[in-house]
């Protein structure tokens, strides 16, 4: 797809922060280098090799959220908790070799001083509460740590709650006494509360007790495509009712197809459904995902906006979707 001038324009006025990208995994296992622009080979570039400063600038990227994976296959005690400790310090070390291309933020006003200044905004997203190994107390930890989101559930049962699909999964039991006190807990250290992978129950549990914005990092929308993965309007709704933001993620598997139109169907139906304040990107590069061709990578980005521009969404409404709408919450 050829991207137009004005596309182009849109774009560079809005550069996009993106709500999720699990490239620190990478980092920690492999010791993949976020300041070298990397083209891995088949098949690996499939679950992998996503993100890098290089293409995130090419893409027109202000701000990455980098999610922590504490890929909780086994029980707490279990050094779930060390795992994205290591994460962070390899962004930490990441961001040492390099100071002026990168910088670890937490606020709104703190990614506009990294564009001004010339550098990438990094933010950090913990991917499942397993990593708290059922110590409310490492909330305030991480949160010194410069964690900005906790999710609270990933693909198994944890204190917080159950799973929309995964070990330990049931449909019926909402969100836990102590997954209650870790919302209270979260909110307290200026962390927002992510639900993505939690069951429907504890979805909206969590949404009726919030008293400040939470999000859905990464994720597809019923409306647009059936799939267990997606949430429906009623969850929409609740977040929407909160003030905060739902990330459209970027996989052909949940957004029913390859290509741009599917990812722009979904962002069209949150828009019909809860209105301009609420899509966001939420693209799940790195996480063990085929991402849809056009956007393999942050590279892409213009094209999504190009597509948008394409299906009637005006200028000022993808400059929400690309980054406004994760700035304000950001900075409720």
């Amino acid at each position: 797809m050829t991207v137009s001038d004005e596309a182009k324009a849109v774009h560079a006025t809005y550069p996009a922060v993106d709500l999720h990208a699990d490239t620190l995994m990478w980092t920690r296992w492999l010791g993949y280098d976020l300041h070298a622009r990397h083209t891995p080979p088949l098949p690996l570039a499939a679950f992998g090799g996503h993100v890098d400063i290089p293409r995130m600038r090419e893409g027109g990227m202000a701000a990455q959220f980098f999610g922590l994976v504490s890929l909780p296959l086994r029980e707490r005690g279990s050094g779930l908790a060390r795992a994205v400790e290591e994460q962070i310090d390899a962004l930490i070390e990441a961001i040492d070799r390099r100071p002026g291309a990168l910088s670890l933020v937490k606020r709104a006003d703190e990614i506009r001083a990294c564009e001004r200044e010339g550098r990438v905004a990094a933010l950090l997203g913990i991917e499942g509460a397993h990593a708290l190994e059922g110590d409310l107390d490492r909330v305030d930890h991480f949160a010194r740590r410069g964690v900005r989101y906790l999710g609270l559930l990933h693909f198994s049962a944890n204190e917080a709650g159950f799973p929309a699909y995964g070990r330990g999964r049931k449909d019926d039991r909402g969100l836990t006494a102590w997954g209650r006190e870790l919302v209270g807990r979260c909110e307290a250290a200026d962390m927002l509360v992510d639900l993505s992978h939690l069951n429907r129950r504890g979805f909206l549990d969590v949404c009726e007790m919030a008293t400040r914005p939470p999000i859905v990092s990464h994720t597809g929308v019923l409306g647009a495509f059936e799939h267990w993965r997606n949430i429906d309007d009623a969850q929409l709704r609740a977040v929407a009712d909160k003030g905060g933001c739902v990330g459209v993620i970027f996989c052909p598997r949940y957004v029913g197809g390859d290509g741009l139109g599917p990812v722009v169907k979904h962002m069209l139906h949150i828009l019909d459904v809860v209105g301009e304040d609420v899509p966001a990107l939420g693209s799940d590069w790195d996480g063990f995902i085929v991402p849809t061709s056009p956007l393999k990578d942050p590279t892409g980005l213009p094209r999504l906006t190009e597509a948008l521009l394409a299906a009637g969404v005006s200028e000022r409404v993808i400059g929400k979707i690309l980054r406004l709408n994760v700035l304000r919450v950001l900075g409720a």
